[in-house]
């Protein structure tokens, strides 16, 4: 996707060439100012995963509920991946275009680690 906009999408884990069949994941995405900005600010949980695109890295000020956080590559592999409590400021990663935010201890039941490429699909 060149012309990123806000919606839902599918993340797949492990799309490789040659992986198995991707673990599909229900995605948000925020490609908007307003909605990056907006991030999971007032929910109480997120259903999969959220994109914040572009990104290099996140906040937990002001959320209710510790987050896993993906940092990814232009072409969409995992650079980093850490959870972080409310009231945290991630450090920036130089390399990262996209970030991932899903509730604290999901990437890790996808197998989601660095070096991992996602990709992102209709719904």
């Amino acid at each position: 996707m060149a012309d990123w906009q806000d919606g839902f999408a599918q993340l797949r884990i492990g799309d490789a060439p040659l992986a198995p069949a991707p673990l599909p994941v229900p995605l948000e995405i925020a490609a908007s100012y307003r909605a990056r900005t907006r991030g999971l600010l007032g929910r109480d949980s997120v259903e999969g995963a959220l994109l914040l695109t572009p990104a290099g890295s996140v906040h937990t000020f002001g959320m209710r509920f510790p987050i896993d956080v993906a940092y990814l590559s232009r072409d969409f592999t995992v650079l980093a991946v850490r959870t972080m409590r409310p009231g945290r400021l991630g450090a920036p990663r130089l390399r990262a275009r996209h970030v991932l935010e899903a509730e604290a201890g999901a990437m890790a039941r996808w197998g989601l680690l660095p070096g991992v490429r996602v990709g992102i699909g209709p719904q």
